[in-house]
C-alpha cells in the first residue's frame, strides 16, 4: 500500500509534460533539418534521424508495458524520462550525422515507455466517470504538439540555435520528473511470481527491428524485389512465429496473447493500425499538395495542417465526453463515417481544387481521426485487470506507430508510381521523376511553363490517387469498428469510488454491459 494519496492535479501536470516532451520530438526535428544538415553534413543519412526515434520508440513501447504491469508505473514513467532526458542532453552535443542518429534512437526509447504508461496512469487515477474525458485531453495534447512541434522547431533554429529543440527538453523533463516523484504515490499489486520473459523480449525486439528496417529502408536503400527486402520481411515473420510459440509457454508474456481471445480489445488493435495509417496520409501529402500544386512555402504547408490537428484536439476532447453515454462502436462509427466522407472528398483533389476546400476536407479528416484517442485507449482496456493494463496501453501507441510505418511505405510507393504513370502518359521525361522536384523553387524556375504544368497536374492527380486508396483504409476502420459490439462502459454510482481517485489505482476495472475479459493469458 502507498503511504499517503496521490495529489492527482500536479501528477497530471507532471504526465501532460512528458507526454508533450515525447510527443513534440516526433515532429521538431522536422523544421530544423536543412540547418542541421548544413552544419553537420550527411545528407545521405539525414531521413535516419526521424527513422532511429520511431524504429527504436515502437520496439520499446509493448516491453515498458510489460514492465510497469510488473514492477509499477512510476518506476519505468521516471526510468523513460531519464532516458529520453539523456537522448536529448546527448543530441545536442552532436557533431556528426552518426551521433545525432544514435542519441535519437536512446531518445525513441524513453519515448517509448513515455507515452504508454502516461495514458496508464490516467486509467489508474480516475474512477470510469472521469476516464473518457481525461483521456480525451491527453489525446488533446497530443494533437496540439503535432502543431506545435515543427512551429517550435523553426523558433529555435531561426532565433537560438537548432541545439534548442533538444535542449528544451532538459528544464521541462526535470520538472516533469520531479511532479511525479513528489506527487504519484500508485498502489502497484505485487506479483512475486512473475519473471521477466527475457527470450520473448529479444524475440519480438528482433520482428519488429526486422520489419520496421524493411519499411524504411525498402524502395529506398534497396529495391522492394531485391534480396535485402525478401531477408528483412522474412526475418520478420520466422521472429513473429518464434515470439508467438514463445509467449505460449512462459509463465509471464510480453503480450499476453489471451488477450486477442477478447474481439473487442482485437478489433480495437485492428483500428488502431489504420487510423494512423490515415493520420500520416493526411500530415504527408496534403503539405505536399500545398508546396507543389499551389506553390507555396514550407510555412503555409504547415499552416495547412493547423486546422486539421485543432479538429483532431477538439475531437478528442468532445468524443472523450460520450464514453460512458452511449456504446464506443456507436461514437466510433460517427468517427468512421467522417474518415469516409473525407477521403472521398480527398480522392477528388485536382490542380483545379481551391485551397479552401483542401482545408474543410482537412478538417473533416481531423474530427474523425480525433475521436479514436480517447474511445479506443479506453475500448481496449474494458474489463482488462489492472496487471495488464500496461501492456494494453502500449499495444494501442504500438498498433498506431506501426499502421503509421506501413501507411508512409505503402502511399509512398503508390504515390510514385502514380507520379511516373501521370508525367510518362504526358510525355515529361527530362525531368526527375520525383515529387521533390516540384516542392524546390530553384527547380521550378528552370522549368518552361509546358513542363511545368504538366508535372503539377501530374503531381495533383498521383497526390489525388493516395487518397483514392485512403478510402480502403476508412472502409477498414468502418469493419473493425462494427465488429467491435455493443460494449459500454458503466459508470458506477457516485460514492462507488475513493474520493481523489485513488481507489481506481488499487485494481478496479471499468463494468461492462457486455464483452469478455481478455486476461487469461
Amino acid at each position: 500500500m502507498s503511504a499517503k494519496p496521490s495529489n492527482i492535479r500536479w501528477t497530471i501536470v507532471g504526465l501532460m509534460l512528458g507526454l508533450l516532451l515525447a510527443a513534440l520530438d516526433q515532429t521538431i526535428v522536422s523544421t530544423a533539418m536543412p540547418t542541421i544538415v548544413g552544419e553537420l553534413g550527411g545528407l545521405d543519412k539525414f531521413v535516419w534521424v526521424f527513422s532511429s526515434y520511431l524504429i527504436a520508440n515502437v520496439v520499446s513501447m509493448p516491453i515498458f508495458g510489460k514492465l510497469s504491469d510488473m514492477y509499477g508505473r512510476k518506476l519505468f514513467f521516471l526510468l523513460g524520462l531519464v532516458v529520453f532526458m539523456l537522448g536529448s542532453a546527448l543530441c545536442g552535443t552532436s557533431t556528426s550525422m552518426f551521433e545525432l542518429i544514435v542519441y535519437r534512437a536512446i531518445q525513441g526509447i524513453g519515448g517509448g515507455a513515455l507515452m504508454p504508461i502516461t495514458f496508464t496512469i490516467v486509467f489508474d487515477l480516475f474512477p470510469p466517470e472521469k476516464r473518457g474525458k481525461m483521456q480525451g485531453l491527453f489525446g488533446a495534447v497530443f494533437g496540439i504538439s503535432s502543431v506545435l512541434g515543427p512551429l517550435a522547431g523553426a523558433y529555435f533554429t531561426d532565433h537560438l540555435d537548432w541545439t534548442w529543440i533538444f535542449y528544451i527538453n532538459l528544464p521541462l523533463g526535470i520538472v516533469s520528473f520531479a511532479l511525479i516523484a513528489m506527487f504519484y504515490h500508485p498502489v502497484m499489486p505485487k506479483n512475486p511470481n512473475q519473471k521477466i520473459d527475457w527470450l520473448g523480449t529479444v524475440v519480438f525486439a528482433g520482428s519488429i527491428l526486422c520489419l520496421m528496417f524493411a519499411l524504411e529502408l525498402g524502395g529506398k536503400e534497396f529495391a522492394w524485389n531485391s534480396w535485402e527486402s525478401f531477408a528483412l520481411f522474412a526475418g520478420f515473420v520466422l521472429l513473429l512465429a518464434l515470439f508467438i510459440w514463445v509467449e505460449t509457454k512462459v509463465q509471464s508474456p510480453v503480450v499476453p496473447l489471451g488477450l486477442f481471445r477478447n474481439k473487442l480489445f482485437t478489433a480495437s488493435m485492428g483500428a488502431s493500425i489504420f487510423y494512423g495509417a490515415l493520420m500520416m496520409a493526411a500530415a504527408s501529402y496534403i503539405p505536399i499538395f500545398i508546396q507543389g500544386v499551389f506553390e507555396g512555402s514550407a510555412t503555409s504547408a504547415g499552416q495547412v495542417l493547423t486546422p486539421m490537428m485543432l479538429a483532431v484536439v477538439v475531437s478528442s476532447t468532445f468524443g472523450g465526453r460520450f464514453i460512458g453515454r452511449t456504446s464506443y462502436r456507436s461514437i466510433l462509427l460517427v468517427s468512421a463515417v467522417l474518415l469516409l466522407i473525407a477521403t472521398t472528398l480527398l480522392s477528388s483533389v485536382s490542380i483545379n481544387t481551391q485551397q479552401w476546400l483542401v482545408v474543410v476536407y482537412m478538417v473533416l479528416m481531423g474530427l474523425g481521426i480525433g475521436v479514436s484517442f480517447p474511445v479506443i485507449s479506453m475500448s481496449s482496456l474494458h474489463n482488462i485487470a489492472y496487471q495488464q493494463r500496461g501492456v494494453v496501453n502500449s499495444l494501442v501507441s504500438f498498433f498506431r506507430s506501426i499502421g503509421s510505418a506501413i501507411g508512409v511505405t505503402v502511399f509512398g510507393t503508390v504515390q510514385a508510381m502514380a507520379l511516373q504513370s501521370r508525367l510518362k502518359e504526358g510525355g515529361v521525361s527530362q525531368v526527375p521523376l520525383d515529387a521533390q522536384a516540384l516542392l524546390q523553387p530553384k527547380v521550378r524556375a528552370t522549368m518552361d511553363a509546358a513542363t511545368l504544368q504538366k508535372m503539377t497536374v501530374a503531381l495533383a492527380d498521383s497526390i489525388g490517387f493516395v487518397f483514392l486508396c485512403t478510402i480502403l483504409m476508412a472502409v477498414a476502420v468502418l469493419i473493425f469498428v462494427l465488429l467491435m459490439g455493443k460494449a459500454k462502459m458503466e459508470i458506477r454510482p457516485q460514492g462507488a469510488q475513493g474520493t481523489n481517485g485513488q481507489g481506481a489505482a488499487q485494481g478496479a476495472v471499468s463494468q461492462a454491459k457486455t464483452g469478455t475479459a481478455g486476461q487469461k493469458a
